[in-house]
């Protein structure tokens, strides 16, 4: 396995480029905020968020569908916590 901060960055950049920009924005500022403090367990985590479906996770972010259960824990928790609007969204673009 690389290092960690190279994993920290490959993550970053994953995060940033998600399917639609809604999505880019939540995953890529929780990536930016918090990547760097978070246990291996959490960035093992964050990067199977990553590798979900991009809809789902996003559902399961804003509360529209259940977070399965494998996935529930305090990276889900901290982006359910982050609040962005659309426009929010459409202003920092």
């Amino acid at each position: 396995m690389e290092d960690r901060d190279t994993w920290i960055k490959q993550l970053r950049y994953r995060a940033w480029r998600r399917g639609f920009r809604e999505h880019d924005f939540l995953m890529g500022t929780f990536a930016d905020q918090h990547l760097a403090n978070c246990s291996a367990e959490d960035l093992d985590l964050f990067e199977a968020l990553l590798d979900q479906a991009d809809w789902d996770v996003y559902y399961w972010i804003v509360g529209q569908v259940p977070v399965p259960e494998r996935f529930q824990g305090p990276v889900i928790e901290k982006l359910q916590a982050m609040s962005f609007t659309v426009e929010t969204i459409r202003r920092t673009s």
